[in-house]
């Protein structure tokens, strides 16, 4: 599969896309006040949110230029603090190539808010984006098994970030079966088999009421017209336990595969371009790579962009076209 990473500033080289020819878009911009790249045209130091917001508003909306018409927008996007000078709301550490920096933005209490108050970064940015045009279908709770510990004492410690999903126009691509997970309890299980497996009164599978392979559920005296399938696969679900993987490469932040995996099945097909505005170390390409897509990835730094080629290469071997332009 071919990769190519365009190196420089996302508005200026995102030019070079053709309108429409991306399929798929999965992305985790730079977060708000949590580190300094070193480059005068980075995103992410903006000395309030709301100028951060805007900033990202005109990268997305060129990215729906290049977005094809059925096309879907995945975003991964982390909140932060009010005045604490440590950067994403959770405070991510080193442990998980995520280095907090205590620089001046972070330190900052933005117009309206206090110190301490969480800023509210997801969904403000998701509201901008709806507010400019997009179709706003869904936030998905990535929740991390193993969040970085905090010290913090008068709340508790955060342990999941923002996926969100959005559409450039009202009818899409989407394949719910490519990620479809197995149900917690077989078809025909016993009421006890299935309180065991956390069913409550809400959701019985009433025994007799089969109908073209599927089965009515009981809520509480009455019968609802919701139906579970007898195949043994349901639905996935809108809470994504995934957990954070280290990477000894220089990139500060990286996506586990694992959470890019399933944007890219539902919402392509094989031979399909993938892309990553925020290219960052390349985890998109690589899954996209991997399950038969081609990719195009933006990238500031070219530091990032040379480990993104080496990781391509190295996951994708002689099937690898890889070009840094």
């Amino acid at each position: 599969m071919k990769a190519k990473i365009l190196v420089g500033d996302v508005l200026h080289r995102i030019s070079e896309i053709s309108d429409g020819s991306v399929q798929c878009v999965v992305t985790s911009p730079p977060y708000w006040g949590l580190r300094d790249y070193g480059n005068d045209d980075q995103i992410g130091l903006e000395q309030n949110p709301q100028d951060y917001i805007d900033a990202m508003v005109k990268v997305f909306r060129e990215v729906k230029r290049v977005l094809a018409n059925d096309g879907v927008l995945w975003i991964n996007i982390g909140d932060s603090y009010s005045g604490s000078g440590k950067g994403p709301a959770g405070n991510l550490g080193k442990t998980h190539n995520e280095r907090h920096l205590e620089h001046k933005t972070g330190g900052i209490v933005p117009d309206g808010m206090k110190p301490k108050d969480l800023v509210g970064i997801p969904w403000m940015l998701a509201f901008a984006l709806r507010a400019d045009g997009w179709y706003l279908r869904q936030d998905i709770i990535w929740h991390k098994p193993n969040p970085m510990p905090e010290s913090v004492t008068d709340r508790c410690t955060k342990s999941h970030e923002y996926v969100f999903m959005l559409t450039k126009c009202a009818k899409y691509y989407f394949d719910p079966k490519a990620i479809e997970e197995p149900s917690k309890t077989k078809p025909g299980a016993t009421w006890s088999e299935r309180k065991a497996a956390g069913a409550t009164a809400g959701n019985v599978i009433v025994g007799d009421g089969v109908r073209n392979g599927t089965q009515r559920v009981v809520h509480g005296k009455g019968v609802t017209s919701n139906l579970t399938r007898q195949d043994g696969m349901r639905n996935k679900r809108s809470v994504w336990s995934i957990t954070t993987k280290p990477f000894r490469g220089a990139h500060f932040a990286v996506m586990p595969e694992a959470l890019v995996e399933p944007c890219v099945l539902a919402s392509s097909r094989t031979g399909d371009t993938v892309f990553d505005p925020f290219s960052g170390s390349g985890t998109v390409g690589v899954v996209a790579n991997r399950l038969g897509r081609d990719y195009i990835g933006c990238e500031l730094n070219g530091e990032y962009a040379k480990l993104s080629r080496e990781r391509l290469e190295d996951a994708n071997g002689l099937y690898a076209e890889v070009e840094i332009l």
